[in-house]
């Protein structure tokens, strides 16, 4: 579990609050050593909010760049042993993509949403649980059920009830849960037979609180694109500038963040080798 609040603008010109970044590097490579598999879990993801887009808000970088290009470095340095990386904060759902130095992936992130909802100018989400599915002998993740309350039927009835939003691979059609997959299908965005699967994207990232892509040009799309897949933060804004971008020639179809408090219980379910873990999606209180 990291503390990556550390990671953000609180911590001033600091090159190591509170020694996490020797720890993890250290507790890393004694992993390695040992051949165990890891889990990197916290509560603000590396790169960039996709929903924050220059029409609406500022695109938000999340951590410090100097703290955002050391993450990103380890990952890369440990991905043979790094079988997941959960994260929250931005009450949105949505993945990223961490590629080596010769451009192949290897690594993802998954940010699922949060328990609390939240309305800004740059988009609004309802309320979601996740329930993931994993191998127990090898920590492999082998897929995700995702839950939503709606609120809109929730107030009209003067009841809450959690339902079954999608099933991670039959949604996406995934053959597993591997950055190579998670990889071909967001390339699959910008192309006329994947402007469906990107659809289904629009609506699972605000937890159905959307129900069409109206209002996601092709330049809310491409900034999605970009956010998935472009981490470090000059290469993202590089891949907004591109105007060869798949998305944004395709035209296929937008929607913040303040400070929040950090919700993260775990329930183990199942047995034998595969086993789940309710994570309430790394949830956030929102103080604004």
């Amino acid at each position: 579990m990291l503390n990556t609040n550390l990671c953000s603008d609180i911590v001033g010109n600091e090159e190591d609050p509170a020694g996490q970044w020797a720890w993890l590097d250290d507790t890393l490579q004694k992993s390695q050593g040992n051949r165990e598999t890891v889990y990197l879990v916290g509560h603000m993801p590396p790169g960039v909010d996709e929903r924050q887009n220059g029409g609406i808000s500022p695109y938000h970088d999340v951590f410090q760049e100097r703290f955002n290009q050391r993450y990103l470095k380890l990952v890369r340095k440990y991905s043979d042993i790094i079988v997941g990386q959960f994260f929250g904060h931005l009450h949105s759902d949505s993945f990223r993509i961490v590629y080596s130095d010769t451009g192949h992936p290897v690594s993802w992130i998954f940010i699922a949403p949060a328990v609390s909802p939240k309305r800004t100018p740059s988009g609004a989400n309802n309320p979601g649980l996740r329930l993931y599915k994993f191998d127990t002998d090898t920590g492999q993740v082998l897929d995700y059920r995702q839950y939503y309350l709606d609120l809109n039927a929730a107030n009209l009835r003067n009841a809450a009830e959690w339902l079954p939003e999608y099933n991670l691979t039959d949604y996406y059609g995934l053959n597993e849960v591997s950055a190579s997959e998670l990889h071909n299908l967001v390339e699959s965005f910008g192309v006329q037979e994947g402007s469906a699967l990107f659809s289904r994207y629009y609506r699972a990232n605000s937890v159905k609180f959307y129900h069409s892509t109206e209002g996601c040009d092709a330049s809310c799309a491409h900034t999605h694109y970009c956010a998935i897949t472009r981490l470090d933060y000059p290469e993202f804004h590089s891949c907004l500038e591109t105007a060869a971008s798949a998305l944004a020639s395709a035209g296929v179809i937008a929607l913040g963040i303040h400070w929040s408090l950090l919700i993260l219980p775990l329930v183990v379910l199942g047995h034998a080798s595969a086993q789940s873990v309710l994570m309430p999606s790394v949830g956030a209180l929102n103080y604004s």
